[in-house]
């Protein structure tokens, strides 16, 4: 596939480091329906996860462009380390709160994590970009089943239930951070540029960077939106066994990055529009299975379908978004689109919980419509971008 091994080595660092995410969507609802002090918290530390890595992506952006990656990605792997043995030691002790703090710090240190996509990327020529950033989100299907391998085969491993979970969680990460240290900066030139760039107003009002943005944030919006509700949906209210749910999870997340093998042969036949009306129709599809029933077919096949659209429009996302800034600003850029990207899965996580006992599933997947409307409609209309971009 003609990839350097900075490439397949962010691969496997990513599928270890990413494994709690997949831990936490199986099981942290589940932990805060039976310990947090109302129901309606239920889905706060998974919300929590989210808005941590919201918060820590412009401070990230600027350890980047000072430090490098290498030393970043060491440091939140050390962060990843501590927050998982935090998240222990509250289960143990019977801490909701101290719980969600744990899951606040995974999702902090998950920001250095979704930064690999675009170490990929500079680790390869343009026309490799497509191929890297699959190869690297490919490492997600590692993550979909070594997350929630973790939680099942942790759960009785002390007396308190899942907290060995966590505690093997933190070898996935230790594993993950010495691989990644590694890692090496490629140099890359700022194609004649000087300064600090454009200011960012000035970048924000291109169409190319904000059909990117809007495309990842509609991806993870609508997504999480779903996803974080699924396992208290299918639970505690269908009543389904852990263990299908966990399957769901599992064919879920492997949904999100198993396109990724494709993604490249189909892109050079759609291009980023056709990707992108891909990933609508999938949403689409989803929506209109879960609505059917709640039987366990029904959430296993909408769960896929959300996997495969939040891929489509994710992966798109990310390899339009260089096309719109120069060199010089990529670490300001990047940092910024993934604040305002993971800032509305952070949102939408944090009303997930509510949305579900108050208007219940139907009326769950009912709200996502419009997100899918006013992005349809921005596609719609964007016309303004080079013939090679779309």
């Amino acid at each position: 596939m003609q990839l350097p091994g900075t490439v397949w080595r962010l691969m496997i660092a990513y599928s270890l480091m990413m494994a709690g995410v997949s831990l936490l969507v199986l099981i942290a609802g589940i932990i805060g329906a039976e310990i947090a002090p109302s129901s309606a918290f239920a889905t706060l530390p998974i919300a929590l996860a989210v808005v941590g890595v919201a918060s820590s992506t412009l401070p990230t952006g600027r350890l980047l462009h000072r430090f490098g990656r290498r030393p970043v990605f060491i440091a939140y792997g050390f962060i990843a380390i501590m927050a998982a043995a935090l998240a222990s030691f509250s289960l143990i002790k019977g801490q909701f709160f101290v719980f969600c703090a744990a899951a606040f710090l995974m999702g902090w240190s998950g920001a250095a994590g979704h930064q690999y996509r675009f170490a990929a990327l500079e680790a390869v020529p343009a026309r490799l970009a497509p191929k890297a950033t699959s190869v690297l989100l490919f490492g997600g299907i590692l993550a979909a089943f070594i997350g929630p391998e973790i939680a099942v085969r942790g759960r009785h491993l002390l007396a308190t239930e899942y907290a060995g979970s966590f505690l093997l969680l933190t070898a996935s990460y230790v594993v993950g951070m010495v691989i990644v240290s590694f890692h090496r900066d490629r140099v890359v030139s700022d194609s004649g540029h000087k300064g600090p760039g454009r200011p960012l107003t000035e970048i924000l009002r291109s169409p190319v960077i904000l059909l990117a943005i809007c495309a990842a944030a509609l991806g993870y919006g609508v997504m999480s939106f779903i996803m974080t509700a699924t396992p208290i949906s299918m639970h505690l209210h269908a009543g389904h066994s852990l263990e299908s749910t966990k399957l769901v999870i599992q064919s879920h997340i492997a949904a999100m990055y198993l396109p990724s093998l494709v993604y490249a042969s189909m892109f050079s036949k759609l291009g980023f529009k056709g990707m992108m009306w891909s990933g609508v129709a999938m949403f689409g599809i989803c929506i209109v299975v879960a609505l059917i029933n709640t039987q366990f077919i029904h959430y296993w096949l909408a769960l896929i379908m959300l996997g495969i659209g939040w891929n489509f429009l994710f992966l798109s996302g990310t390899n339009l978004l260089p096309g719109g800034y120069r060199r010089e600003e990529r670490f300001r850029v990047q940092s910024v689109n993934d604040f305002l990207v993971f800032s509305v899965q952070a949102i939408v996580s944090l009303s997930s919980g509510w949305f579900l006992f108050q208007w219940g599933w139907n009326g769950l997947l009912l709200a996502c419509i419009p997100m899918v409307l006013a992005f349809a409609f921005l596609l719609f209309f964007t016309r303004s971008l080079s013939k090679e971009a779309l």
